[in-house]
């Protein structure tokens, strides 16, 4: 989308439309299955109208903050959400993979974790950022600067995927070494350690071998606001077993108030880190009759 206009794929051609105005209010997102009527040629002066959207099979959403009711929808009928993060410059965050796994299970979705810039990072720098997640069989893939991302590449073969995560962490870089034709604007990252935002809309694109590839603008935050408690534990797999063992009304924020995840974590069923990270973004969700 760019500034009212849709471009849509159709029949193999491109082809320019406008939303038709008996749509009302309803969005129309990356990834969205249309109807159009009018001039189809895609021709240099072709404008169609987009008049019906499709059932959507999946929709990944989120909020600016934890506080924000406004849900923004960054793609509709996505198979695979891709969190690209770097092991190096910027150093990698792992609330943010939290906070995207979570958006991900929420939406049906398939999780991947892509960890760029390996040629930077000290030796088992993957290994060792992976084991962070290591209880939920999270599928990682590791890309270096100096090597084809051919193994990547394959996992999105046949696909929907969308491509997330901060600024600078190479995101438009994979997606130019994956869609050759791509052109993407690519950045550098500041002496404050934050990428400068390059990509400024979110665009999909077709694969050599099949399937598409959305790549996204940076984001700074990844609220969660959308999201109901119940969904926020089933994002941490590998704690939600251990909720089985709670008290009733359990608000799983300290073994004082009769949690048992904490001696779930003390059996080692899940990390430390892991059950921090999940009691965080409770806490940053504020009260629970707010959710």
């Amino acid at each position: 989308m760019d500034r009212g206009r849709y471009t849509c794929w159709l029949d193999e051609s491109v082809v320019t439309a406008m939303r038709a105005r008996e749509l009302g209010r309803k969005s129309v997102v990356v990834g969205d299955t249309v109807a159009l009527v009018g001039d189809v040629s895609g021709g240099p002066d072709a404008l169609a109208r987009i008049v019906r959207i499709g059932e959507r099979r999946s929709v990944l959403r989120r909020t600016a903050d934890d506080d924000d009711p406004y849900e923004r929808v960054i793609v509709a009928n996505a198979d695979q959400l891709v969190i690209v993060t770097a092991l190096v410059d910027p150093p990698p965050r792992t609330g943010f993979v939290d906070r995207c796994l979570v958006a991900a299970f929420d939406a049906g979705v398939e999780p991947l974790l892509c960890l760029t810039k390996g040629d930077l990072a000290p030796p088992r720098a993957a290994e060792e950022l992976s084991q962070h997640w290591a209880a939920l069989d999270l599928p990682v893939v590791t890309t270096r600067r100096d090597a084809e991302p051919t193994v990547l590449a394959e996992r999105l073969t046949g696909r929907m995927s969308v491509l997330i995560g901060h600024s600078g962490v190479g995101k438009s870089t994979l997606v130019n070494r994956l869609v050759p034709d791509a052109a993407r604007a690519t950045g550098g990252v500041s002496a404050v350690g934050k990428g400068r935002h390059t990509s400024t809309s979110a665009v999909a694109l077709a694969l050599p071998a099949g399937g598409w590839v959305i790549d996204t603008p940076g984001v700074r935050s990844f609220g969660l606001a959308h999201v109901s408690p119940a969904s926020l534990l089933a994002g941490f797999e590998d704690l939600a077993e251990g909720a089985d063992e709670c008290p009733a009304n359990c608000e799983h924020r300290s073994a004082e108030e009769g949690c048992a995840l904490d001696a779930w974590v003390a059996a080692g069923h899940a990390g430390p880190e892991r059950l921090a990270s999940y009691r965080h973004l409770l806490a940053s969700r504020g009260d629970f009759g707010n959710f």
